[in-house]
């Protein structure tokens, strides 16, 4: 009698979450076939996004390629985009049309920019979230700083960690060439950071002179202006980058799962989906709660810890065995704060300046997918520093 072939473990989506799944399953032993599936070429480290924007990090350390990642380590890629999910059948469907049967499964399709129905957003403003982002906000800095006209100005929405640290790298890399302005909707800043690291960042912003609005609600955005609050106050600018909150939008899923405002799939604490047996779902696209109702924040840290604890509960599922339920242990808090700076905090450790800057690198570095691909960027940074 033939031995029918175990059925892979199908993850879709190589972000954070999808990726170091992928590579923490294909550690374990005895692990059941899997498949990637992720329509683009490079994984993005985004944490380091802002250094690959000021040139201090390259492409190929930020985003290297999924097929130089994956090499000898037993996971197979797909490089096509999902479009549906059949729990009933087991089946992924994508854009293709290529049916593709799974044993587990594993949504991983992070998130995008949200845009809140707000007119001209999708149209006239850029996100920060991609290897094309960073190279049209390249080329407009270029265009700022060789044109030189008075007045010239950007203008980031969204008073976040990420529109706050895009914010200071922008003042550094436009050298003045433009002022920076920096909206935000609520009454203050960096509403859930640490306050020793948003003392910091108001500082930053402070000494690189970039203009802090709170309390201001962007109603429409066009391709040289925006407009502010129910009177509609019109702001000129030369470039709009939208920071402000993020959307989910899973494949569909049949039948239809529970989804918050934002899109993301509510899971129970071992990360399957609710009413699924072998359906799980990690990283952004997941709300999974900290145990006392409040979901966790959709970021890189959480989705590192996830990926091992779900690589665990795939196996333990596929075994018949009790899932466990996902921990989060909070490792601290980084930030980026312009060229050369950061701030952070973590251990019992508060630390800014040059030294956070390098602590922070050194920290992702740990952090990066594959180990030859964490030597080779070692082996970069040590030349560099020599």
């Amino acid at each position: 009698m033939a031995i029918q072939p175990k059925a892979p473990v199908v993850i879709i989506g190589g972000g954070f979450g999808g990726l170091y799944t992928a590579l923490a399953l294909a550690e374990r032993r005895g692990h059941p076939p899997i498949l990637l599936i992720e329509p683009n070429e490079r994984f993005l480290f985004l944490p380091l996004l802002y250094e690959l924007l000021s040139h201090e990090l390259r492409s190929w350390e930020v985003a290297p390629r999924y097929d130089a990642l994956l090499a000898g380590r037993g996971v197979a890629w797909l490089q096509e985009r999902v479009s549906r999910i059949d729990t009933r059948a087991h089946t992924i469907l994508t854009s293709s049309g290529r049916s593709v049967p799974y044993g587990q499964a594993v949504v991983a399709t992070g998130s995008t920019t949200q845009s809140f129905g707000i007119p001209g957003v999708v149209e006239h403003s850029l996100s920060f979230r991609t290897l094309a982002d960073v190279q049209r906000l390249q080329r407009l800095i270029t265009t700022l700083r060789q044109r030189q006209s008075p007045l010239q100005r950007l203008v980031v929405v969204g008073g976040g960690a990420s529109g706050v640290e895009l914010a200071c790298k922008l003042a550094d890399e436009l050298g003045g060439a433009a002022l920076v302005e920096l909206l935000e909707r609520g009454p203050a800043l960096l509403p859930q950071a640490r306050s020793f690291n948003r003392e910091q960042a108001l500082l930053s912003l402070q000494r690189r002179d970039v203009r802090v609005r709170t309390g201001a609600a962007v109603t429409a955005v066009a391709a040289d202006h925006l407009l502010i609050g129910p009177q509609g106050e019109r702001l000129a600018c030369d470039g709009v980058i939208w920071t402000a909150g993020i959307r989910c939008q899973p494949p569909a899923i049949s039948p239809t799962p529970p989804t918050d405002g934002s899109g993301r799939l509510h899971t129970d604490s071992d990360l399957r989906l609710s009413g699924c047996d072998d359906l799980f779902a990690i990283g952004d696209v997941a709300r999974c709660d900290d145990g006392t109702g409040s979901p966790l924040a959709a970021n890189a840290q959480v989705a590192f810890q996830q990926a091992t604890c779900l690589a665990d509960n795939l196996l333990r599922a596929a075994a018949g065995e009790p899932l466990r339920a996902f921990n989060f242990q909070d490792l601290g808090e980084m930030m980026s704060l312009g060229r050369q700076d950061a701030s952070l905090t973590g251990a019992g450790l508060t630390l800014a300046g040059r030294a956070a800057y390098e602590l922070r690198r050194l920290a992702y570095l740990t952090r990066m997918p594959g180990g030859s691909h964490r030597l080779k960027v070692a082996a970069g940074w040590v030349a560099a520093w020599s």
